[in-house]
């Protein structure tokens, strides 16, 4: 854990790096942050935090930056995200409140996020009027195979194969009984998060069955979802692009992968979400950050967020995203 002192040198770093787009030196520190303290102090404490692995120092006789876990400790620390001013609340209820229908709603949405974060803003389709499961039906049929079989509220028909084992018709019947006592109508949302303690709750020769039957309701509930995804600002990249390790085209290609976006999307929830670098899972985002939430009402529910360069105003990108997704859900819920 780091004393007060060594957090305040930490935060004056990230802070001043993020403005500055320059190396941090101990002078700079003792002149802009008045931390009541000597440069040499404040070298001991740098030399301290670099050993740690919050900071680096990338030339010479240079200042430092914060890595990839000092920027992590930064945002775990904030006191709270960075109120937005009556102007930047204002100028987002003129540009969202025009919206005519969801087209124009995620369309200006990405838009808005894009310009008031200057990074790239993705978004996803909520899901309007989900339909709820109707009924789950499992269908034995040679050796150890089966036929899972999902029905929603709108008449879709599901089906997926799944490895019954040695089940018995009886044992398989009671398993089917459950499932459709425990998801008949939920909606995917509210039904994943049913089915992700079901198989604990089935007598234990049943188990090893139902884990195959509830991964194939999953993967029929994630494919009803929305999949499409909107992108705006990608130019706002070039002007972060001598931050990107080696170059800033794997970060470009990965924002034309709606599979992974939606991954990233499908991460967030009511709590804004924050990804940086290394955190990534996908590679391709190693020296990138992800901002990211959720927004919607009931089972009409995505995602949206920013990506951009680890250096990142992280108090106020946290906060635009918030409060975009925030008025968003309002209009949808008042729609």
């Amino acid at each position: 854990m780091l004393d007060e002192r060594k957090l305040a040198v930490l935060r004056a770093i990230v802070t001043d790096y993020v403005r500055s787009r320059e190396p941090v030196g101990s002078r700079a520190i003792v002149e802009r942050h008045h931390l009541d303290v000597s440069s040499a102090t404040v070298r001991n404490d740098m030399a301290a935090l670099e050993d740690e692995g919050y900071i680096t120092q990338p030339h010479t006789s240079a200042g430092r930056i914060p890595t990839d876990k000092g920027y992590r400790f930064f945002v775990d620390r904030l006191a709270g995200m960075k109120p937005l001013t009556a102007v930047e609340k204002r100028a987002i209820t003129a540009f969202l409140s025009g919206a005519v229908d969801l087209d124009d709603i995620v369309t200006r949405t990405v838009r808005l996020l894009a310009q008031v974060t200057s990074q790239v803003a993705i978004m996803q389709y909520p899901t309007m009027g989900a339909s709820v499961v109707r009924r789950v039906d499992i269908v034995s049929l040679h050796d150890s195979r089966g036929l899972l079989i999902v029905v929603n509220s709108a008449g879709k028909v599901a089906q997926r194969s799944v490895d019954l084992g040695s089940s018995d018709p009886i044992a398989l019947d009671l398993l089917r009984d459950r499932l459709n006592q425990a998801l008949a109508g939920l909606g995917p949302r509210r039904a994943a998060e049913v089915l992700a303690e079901f198989a604990s709750t089935v007598p234990l020769e049943s188990r090893g069955v139902a884990v195959g039957i509830v991964a194939g309701i999953l993967d029929i509930l994630a494919t009803d979802q929305p999949t499409k995804i909107v992108v705006a600002g990608i130019n706002n990249l070039t002007q972060f692009s001598d931050e990107f390790e080696t170059t800033i085209r794997p970060v470009l290609d990965t924002l034309e992968e709606q599979v992974v976006l939606l991954k990233l999307l499908g991460e967030a929830s009511t709590d804004v979400m924050v990804r940086i670098g290394q955190e990534n899972m996908h590679a391709n985002l190693s020296s990138a950050s992800v901002v990211a939430t959720g927004y919607g009402v009931d089972d009409a529910w995505a995602g949206l967020g920013v990506v951009g360069p680890t250096r990142m105003d992280y108090p106020s990108t946290m906060a635009s995203v918030r409060a975009v997704a925030r008025y968003v859900s309002r209009i949808l819920a008042e729609g």
